[in-house]
């Protein structure tokens, strides 16, 4: 693997977890790629490492309980990259087609050395970006183990996201990390709808500037800005009145989502 990233920290990283994965799971292993803000070539030094593992057949408990003690080695290395990896392993058959059932895989989540059984990657957003976009650490390029995800398929999941979106807006207090993702999140999504393919959250931001109502503007414009240190800004409580502004975003963005797709689908 010869530096798939700007970071030699990371490809360090990335090296040491690719050499352990294939070890690990032997016959098993299929592929490895990265997808996220670093497929899209907007990761900067602050970002999270999405990957996805794509495995031949099924994660033995043999080979989870392996991976569990692996990332565990890795994440406990000192090392900023390796506790900021975010990633699935998915058996190929699986990741071929979008998955109705939304199986839940073994999931490493952002800051966490253990893997879960999640859904996370399980979406036709990460198959989508995978095929177009995903950089092969190693193994077929990720476009022959994925089929074309359509922009239907994209769009009924951005409706749906949505409106999980919209709940986990007002569960808990809004700290300065979610409430600029909030923002962004719905930007990305609102774009999804309109286009049909997936943008960055830095050029559906922009797109949004130009498609939605002036007075979201600032907002918008905060929240592209608000970037440096996102992991700080957890720990810290968004300003009140930011937050009150960010919830009224998120309700206007799910009516103009409600209102255009329903549109759309008359108009079809």
């Amino acid at each position: 693997m010869a530096g798939p990233t700007v970071y030699p920290e990371l490809n360090v990283v990335l090296e040491e977890l690719l050499s352990s994965v294939r070890a690990i799971l032997g016959d098993n292993f299929c592929g490895a790629y990265l997808q996220g803000s670093f497929a899209f070539g907007e990761a900067d030094e602050h970002s999270d490492v999405d990957f996805i593992v794509a495995t031949h057949g099924v994660v033995t408990e043999v080979q989870l309980a392996a991976l569990q003690e692996m990332h565990g080695r890795i994440y406990a290395s000192g090392s900023w990259w390796a506790q900021h990896l975010e990633g699935s392993y998915i058996p190929k058959d699986r990741l071929r087609r979008v998955d109705p059932e939304q199986t839940r895989f073994p999931f490493l989540d952002n800051g966490s050395s253990e893997l879960v059984l999640d859904d996370h990657c399980n979406t036709a957003v990460v198959r989508w970006l995978l095929r177009e976009y995903g950089i092969v650490l190693s193994g077929p390029e990720a476009a022959s183990l994925v089929d074309p995800v359509t922009p239907e398929q994209l769009q009924e999941e951005a409706l749906r996201m949505m409106g999980i979106h919209v709940d986990w807006a007002r569960e808990g207090a809004m700290n300065r990390w979610k409430q600029p993702y909030l923002v962004l999140t719905f930007c990305r999504m609102l774009h999804t709808l309109h286009a049909g393919v997936v943008a960055s959250k830095k050029e559906s931001a922009e797109w949004s500037l130009d498609a939605l109502a002036p007075e979201w503007t600032a907002l918008i414009q905060r929240a592209l800005e608000d970037r440096p240190d996102p992991s700080g800004r957890y720990y810290k409580p968004a300003d009140p009145e930011v937050e009150a502004r960010t919830l009224e975003f998120v309700d206007y963005a799910s009516t103009y989502a409600r209102v255009r797709s329903g549109a759309r689908q008359g108009g079809s």
